[in-house]
């Protein structure tokens, strides 16, 4: 199924891989130089692709190990959902590349990202707040509302002081990617496959709802 993501942890058996996006089962081993056993590093390969991912004990403590990837970049991250328009993917894409540089641009971008999705949705583009506010006059399902209002406040916080403080709310900063996919299911992915099963209907069975429907 399009855009599951089950992110990569250590020893777990199976995830999205971070090298080539598959959920695939994972083969872990310890990393050795020469005869030395580096108990520090793990490292992980990918049945599907077989390519590695490298771990690191940044507690370097065998009793209390935390290891974190360090191998891929930004691996940890999802990809954009693949219904996303072009332009606005590329942002997505952009803010993943910067983000272990930058998590305060890495959400200035995805803000960005939404407020092009919500000018894609027939929003004017002037103000974000307003067009989630015509979306919501529209329909929109309120956790949808506040998915966006959570990528829009992160944003708006990352590039001006405000209360929530990227670099020491990295959960929420990494949330957002996932935020902005969960947005794209609902309002792109999901009308998109209801219109293409709805259109395999007999010609004379959707005529027979669009007359049910015009009726007042």
């Amino acid at each position: 199924m399009k855009n599951i993501y089950i992110e990569p942890e250590v020893d777990k058996e199976a995830f999205t891989c971070p090298n080539c996006g598959v959920i695939a089962k994972q083969i872990w081993s310890y990393l050795f130089a020469g005869k030395y056993h580096m108990s520090q590093f793990r490292v992980c390969c990918c049945e599907h692709c077989n390519k590695y991912s490298i771990w690191l004990d940044e507690n370097d403590d065998e009793d209390d190990p935390n290891y974190k990837m360090i191998y891929p970049a930004n691996s940890n991250l999802p990809e954009p959902n693949d219904d996303l328009p072009d332009d606005i993917k590329k942002i997505y894409i952009e803010a993943k590349n910067v983000y272990n540089q930058s998590p305060r641009a890495a959400c200035a971008l995805l803000r960005l990202a939404i407020e092009k999705l919500c000018v894609f949705l027939g929003g004017k583009g002037d103000n974000l707040n307003n067009d989630i506010a015509e979306l919501v006059k529209k329909g929109l399902a309120s956790d949808i509302q506040r998915a966006l209002d959570i990528v829009r406040v992160t944003g708006n916080d990352a590039v001006h002081p405000g209360q929530i403080n990227i670099e020491d709310n990295l959960e929420m900063s990494t949330a957002l990617f996932s935020l902005v996919n969960i947005i794209a299911e609902k309002l792109i992915s999901d009308p998109k496959r209801i219109e293409e099963l709805y259109s395999k209907l007999p010609q004379e069975k959707i005529e027979q709802i669009k007359k049910r429907d015009n009726r007042n």
